[in-house]
């Protein structure tokens, strides 16, 4: 069973940091990379965020977290 992003989205939007971050850890598929890159943005970790927004493609936004989450959910919401 692969992961449930927007549950992982979900837990992040609702601060609930410890558990998002350990559901995205063992994957490595665009959406989960790019949470985990938010993850570690919201950390403060922003070495940690680059490192997993390369491993999505991208580079890391210049917008506010709250902006990013959007931006995430936008994304699932597409797939």
């Amino acid at each position: 069973m692969g992961l449930d992003h927007k549950q992982a989205l979900q837990l992040a939007r609702d601060g609930h940091w410890e558990r998002a971050h350990e559901m995205v850890q063992p994957y490595s598929d665009k959406m989960a990379c790019l949470i985990h890159a938010y993850l570690h943005r919201e950390e403060g970790d922003l070495s940690n965020a680059g490192y997993w927004y390369r491993r999505a493609g991208e580079k890391m936004p210049d917008n506010t977290l709250e902006a990013e989450l959007k931006r995430l959910a936008a994304l699932l919401n597409a797939e």
